[in-house]
């Protein structure tokens, strides 16, 4: 078995590494000037190859895992795995007019027809029940990252509020206010464009007291950002934000901090100085359990 990563995710895959005491290689990645990339993967692979890449700012990414996977093949790898802790182009799930393209079901019989197993953290699923729905595969697996947010949060709180903020985020602020014995609340959004955002939050007493917005991933900030000035007209003087992936477009970080929340955690699902909250053990336990 071998570690195979890409560079913009060595460091998280070296940590992986370690932990599955597997040796570690890298590709090696190359753009020309006209943006068509180059491959080169170490010259002799094992019959299990891990790829390890998370696939924010897609479009160049997904290529340079087609010519990755297909090289791998020809290199003799019998099993290739992809660990991607986040999963782009789930959003698109039905075509709600017509001539819409269903990029879930597009990109997700891409990943099928590449790798034997596709792990990845948290994917953004609205109208399917499991993954191996959008990527019909047996090993199809969405891991959550609530126990480690919910670790890392009892290390920083003896009490805090959780607060969702939106009926999405539920699934992640229920699991985690339970396993470390904080209350939580649920706002309602509405979204009218890709940064125009609608919320009012539920009708209980936020004076004073430490609040922690939590989401599956900060894209525009829009959505923290509109918690987070409610949240201090209500009285909460302490915000803060926990996200699982950072993608963080443009200006996000800065609107999220102008907004009036403190302080922004986030897993490593990608590289990014926000991300303190690590993902090894928990893909590593995932992986163990397959092989």
């Amino acid at each position: 078995m071998m570690i195979l990563a890409f560079p913009d995710y060595l460091t998280q895959a070296q940590r992986l590494a370690t932990r599955l005491n597997a040796p570690l290689g890298e590709v090696n990645l190359h753009h020309f000037p006209d943006r068509e990339s180059f491959i080169r993967l170490p010259p002799s692979l094992p019959e299990h190859v891990i790829v390890c890449r998370s696939l924010n700012q897609p479009n160049d990414k997904l290529i340079e895992l087609l010519l990755c996977a297909a090289t791998a093949r020809e290199l003799g790898a019998k099993r290739l795995t992809l660990v991607a802790p986040y999963l782009c182009y789930m959003r698109q799930d039905f075509a709600n007019e017509p001539g819409v393209a269903v990029s879930q079901r597009i990109i997700g019989n891409m990943l099928a027809g590449l790798f034997d197993d596709v792990l990845t953290v948290d994917p953004h699923l609205h109208r399917i029940a499991s993954l191996d729905q959008a990527i019909p595969i047996q090993n199809a697996i969405s891991l959550s990252a609530a126990d480690e947010i919910g670790r890392f949060l009892k290390q920083k709180f003896d009490y805090a509020l959780l607060l969702g903020p939106d009926s999405e985020s539920e699934q992640w602020v229920a699991t985690i206010a339970n396993k470390i014995g904080f209350d939580y609340c649920i706002a309602n959004k509405q979204r009218r464009g890709d940064k125009q955002i609608e919320m009012t939050l539920p009708d209980i007493d936020f004076l004073n007291k430490p609040v922690v917005i939590i989401d599956d991933m900060a894209s525009t900030g829009r959505t923290l950002g509109k918690a987070a000035g409610l949240l201090q007209a209500a009285g909460s003087k302490d915000i803060y934000a926990v996200v699982t992936h950072p993608l963080f477009c443009d200006d996000a970080e800065a609107h999220i901090l102008q907004a009036g929340i403190k302080t922004i955690w986030s897993t490593d699902s990608i590289d990014h100085p926000t991300s303190c909250i690590k993902l090894d053990a928990l893909l590593a336990n995932a992986i163990k359990a397959i092989i």
